[in-house]
């Protein structure tokens, strides 16, 4: 039975409710505690039991952390690395380009300019030298270094690190393993095939930061004192949320701390981003998600790969601010760039057919710093995994991302390992891949198949799960800060989404080039205000600018939107349908 009777919504999802379950125990927290019916109901999707409710709202780290000997080869990376401090030996940081990448470099660098220690940052080009550790690179920085630590990356790298004669290697990395791994000191990845991957929904920073926790494990013993870790969760926080890692178990102690440690404005490379990208309330995931990480990505994607890594180390606020503002030029170029290769990709996927297992396309001289963004698009107007090319000569470097319950990382690995592609692998989740030109349309194909063997070919619109009903009186600002204490929301733990039922549309606006803004009432003077992203890239768009005066359900997650200082609900509206 679908919810509120929307079998077919304007963006053709069929809308489902909260089961009678889920109902039920909600119902029986809030009569067995003092909480608000709004955030048992969260608890209670999540599954939480009323009597560790409590716990829940207030995630804490030395409850949640786990011990980082969970993970094979911390013990020895964590000895070797505090060698290397302790004898002062030239250290090198090689990162990925990446969020979780910079911040994951970072947290290296600030924690070992504490300790009186300056580390190489190497960050490789994304078109020159492309994803990982090369030979080339790990050659020259072995050269000069008697320790080389591979954030991010490094876990599939064996040519590359063994070419790093004379120096040790340390990879702490959260990319899935293939069955052998590089022959160095350590490879700390709770990704590896010999892992349990109980601990597998850490980012390369998690990783890192475990890191250090064993490291200072090891420095109180020997009766040394290290530098404050809890400083470096703002760091964490970022890439945790930008790299889209589930924020379950320690992860949601770690981005709620990070927050707090960010809110706090005392890292002058996240000020200065938080200041180019106009931000006026406290952090947020949404801010980590949408506003900061897309701004530290942007030097990998566009520009000078080291960047963001170099804002998030330094500790000169006028360096921080240069660079915040180039990060802030190069995200809107990045934005033209994308705006152009997704127009062009959707019609070539379009031609090739929106219902196949995969959804493909690749371009001649398409950006590789877009092309990951470009699948994702792909990926959520089709509900299918998706994979976006650029091509260049006689190679084609790409990115895909995948929808729930479809293993791209692992099919992509598997391509690989039979010759069709020159490299690739990746999460569950999103992946990336070179492959010759000769051999595109036998990797698609192979890859397709892969795909398709995991129900990838039987997916259909997504239902959209709503948790509830909401009349817009209802939606004030004390309400949303009540649902916000079960957070923080994002990957792996979705803010609740409410409908709002037979709402009439008193104002709206185009904004930008797919947006609309809208003003919802219930026809009793209650009033909300709300926003949908990409709205003209759906049917929705179109329909409600011109709604003609008829009335909808809309559905959508609360939030708070802070202007000139004042506070107000919105609803981030996510579909509709005529009521």
């Amino acid at each position: 039975m679908s919810f509120l009777g929307v079998e077919t919504s304007l963006t053709g999802r069929s809308w489902v409710g909260p089961g009678v379950d889920v109902q039920r125990a909600a119902e029986m927290m809030t009569q067995q505690s003092a909480l608000p019916a709004a955030v048992c109901q969260v608890l209670a999707r999540r599954g939480v039991p009323a009597m560790e409710a409590t716990g829940f709202l207030e995630p804490k780290l030395k409850e949640l952390l786990p011990d980082p000997l969970e993970m094979k080869d911390m013990q020895v990376a964590a000895a070797r690395f505090l060698q290397a401090v302790q004898r002062r030996e030239r250290i090198a940081v090689f990162a990925d380009y990446d969020v979780d990448g910079g911040a994951s470099a970072a947290l290296l660098l600030v924690w070992l300019r504490d300790m009186g220690l300056q580390a190489t940052l190497y960050i490789p080009d994304r078109i020159d030298e492309g994803y990982g550790p090369n030979v080339p690179a790990m050659q020259e920085l072995a050269a000069a270094h008697d320790l080389i630590i591979c954030v991010d990356c490094g876990t599939l790298s064996h040519e590359p690190i063994a070419a790093a004669k004379g120096a040790d290697v340390i990879v702490l990395d959260h990319h899935l393993g293939s069955e052998t791994l590089p022959d160095c000191v350590a490879v700390v990845n709770p990704n590896r095939q010999d892992e349990s991957g109980d601990l597998g929904y850490f980012c390369a920073a998690g990783v890192v930061f475990l890191m250090l926790v064993e490291t200072g494990r090891q420095m109180r013993a020997a009766g040394l004192k290290g530098p404050d870790l809890m400083s470096l969760l703002d760091l964490v926080a970022l890439a945790t949320v930008a790299d889209v890692a589930p924020l379950i178990g320690a992860n949601r102690a770690l981005v709620r701390q990070g927050l707090k440690v960010m809110g706090a404005r005392k890292r002058p490379g996240l000020v200065a981003l938080a200041d180019v990208s106009r931000m006026d309330a406290a952090p947020s995931t949404y801010h980590l998600g949408f506003l900061l990480g897309p701004r530290v990505n942007a030097g990998g994607r566009i520009g000078k790969a080291d960047l963001g890594a170099r804002l998030l180390a330094t500790d000169n606020p006028h360096e921080a601010a240069a660079m915040a503002e180039r990060l802030d030029q190069l995200n809107t170029e990045r934005r033209d760039i994308e705006s152009a290769v997704r127009a062009a990709a959707l019609e070539q996927a379009e031609e090739r057919g929106l219902d196949a297992p995969l959804v493909w396309a690749a371009g001649e001289g398409w950006h590789p710093g877009v092309v990951g963004i470009v699948a994702s698009r792909l990926k959520e107007a089709t509900g299918r995994p998706a994979v976006v090319i650029g091509l260049d000569g006689d190679e084609g470097k790409g990115s895909g991302r995948s929808v729930s319950g479809i293993d791209l990382g692992a099919s992509i690995q598997k391509v690989a390992a039979e010759g069709l592609l020159i490299k690739g692998g990746g999460h569950k989740m999103a992946a990336g891949l070179s492959v010759a030109r000769y051999q595109l349309e036998p990797a698609m194909a192979r890859l397709a198949e892969l795909l398709d063997k995991q129900g990838a070919g039987a997916l259909g619109p997504q239902d959209l799960k709503v948790d509830g009903i909401l009349m817009p009186g209802a939606a004030r600002v004390d309400l949303i800060e009540q649902i916000e204490q079960a957070g923080p929301f994002g990957a792996g733990a979705p803010a609740p989404r409410y409908a709002f039922p037979d709402v009439e549309i008193k104002f709206a606006k185009r904004v930008g080039d797919s947006h609309l803004k809208l003003s919802l009432s219930d026809g009793m003077g209650a009033k909300l205000d709300a926003i949908c992203f990409g709205a003209f890239d759906t049917p929705l768009g179109q329909r409600m600018l011109d709604h003609g005066g008829a009335r909808f359900h809309c559905a959508g997650r609360l939030e708070i939107n802070t202007w000139g200082g004042r506070q107000a609900p919105q609803l981030r509206l996510e579909d509709a349908a005529p009521a």
